[in-house]
């Protein structure tokens, strides 16, 4: 592990620490501050040249950085490991911002997820790590390797000791359906979808349930949750039809806007989520938001792309 330099930016820190930790390395140190205008301004202090250096960076609000700033100073990281003589650069994307506009769904709109994966080669990274993309074609708009992680694997263990009978599986639209699917494979569980109807402005206008929630357990798994409006109008829906309880698994705890508040005063009895992206205080003080430490799988991660050894395995 010599030649393996780990360098986070100001994102998630903690992530950052917890991964170091899970290697039984230490964060390489790199110097990152602000001009007066704003401007990332970054200085690596340690030697990368001829290293295998992963840097990690969600690209999310957090603290006074908003998700552009975020951005930004990863791609300036980037930059400066490149000009640093790095061997190879992984950039370890905890959380893919801008992934959610990953095709033309109107006239005269832009494919945003395309546009970020053009500057993060530019930039300088040799290959791509990241956790439940919102659009899985997403690692094709990459010309450079992209390991995508399923970072629900990490709610199988509590999921097995709490709720291992008489649950089913409910993906919230059918963009979701071979994630539900495979997750209930791996819990023997039922599985449902949610199919919703849109009206003309895009709009949901209605929900129906496909396959059977009633007298069950329901578990809607999705990547991610932003406002919650589509998820507490889900919950609604699944507990509507007849489920005891309802409960999310949501790899990334996006929260903006109302979301705390829809998630407080909606049916859902608990919200699990990763900490790829880090909770504000707000939603830490939530007790139904319950988070789950994503560390060990990225650590492990890294690990096998540093060695050489499969990333597959880790799915199965």
């Amino acid at each position: 592990m010599e030649k393996l330099r780990l360098f986070g930016g100001n994102s998630n820190p903690m992530l950052v620490s917890d991964i170091a930790r899970s290697l039984g390395i230490e964060v390489s140190k790199a110097k990152i501050s602000r001009f007066s205008d704003g401007e990332p301004n970054v200085k690596i202090l340690a030697n990368v040249r001829k290293m295998d250096v992963f840097a990690v960076q969600s690209f999310c609000k957090s603290g006074d950085l908003s998700v552009n700033d975020t951005f930004m100073e990863f791609q300036v990281m980037i930059d400066a490991l490149k000009r640093a003589s790095a061997g190879s650069i992984t950039a370890v994307i905890p959380y893919f911002g801008y992934a959610r506009q990953d095709r033309k769904k109107d006239p005269r709109t832009p494919i945003t997820a395309k546009l970020v994966a053009d500057i993060i080669t530019v930039a300088g990274a040799n290959r791509v790590l990241t956790v439940d993309l919102h659009a899985g074609q997403i690692q094709g708009f990459f010309n450079i390797p992209v390991d995508n992680l399923y970072g629900s694997l990490v709610f199988l263990p509590n999921l097995k000791k709490e709720y291992s009978n008489n649950l089913v599986v409910v993906s919230p639209d059918a963009g979701g359906t071979d994630r539900a699917r495979a997750f209930a494979t791996r819990l023997n569980a039922g599985l449902a979808i949610i199919d919703k109807r849109r009206d003309e402005s895009g709009k949901v206008v209605s929900m129906r349930i496909v396959g059977e929630v009633e007298g069950k357990i329901a578990m809607l798994l999705d990547d991610m949750v932003d406002t919650a409006g589509t998820t507490c109008e889900a919950g609604e829906v699944v507990k509507g039809a007849g489920a005891i309880s309802v409960f999310v698994c949501a790899t990334h705890a996006v929260l903006s806007g109302p979301a705390i508040e829809r998630l407080e005063n909606s049916c859902l009895e608990e919200i699990m989520v990763t900490n790829t992206i880090p909770l504000a205080d707000k939603a830490k003080a939530n007790k139904k938001i319950r988070q789950v430490p994503i560390d060990s799988l990225l650590a492990e991660a890294i690990r096998r792309i540093h060695q050489g050894d499969s990333i597959s395995a880790l799915f199965n």
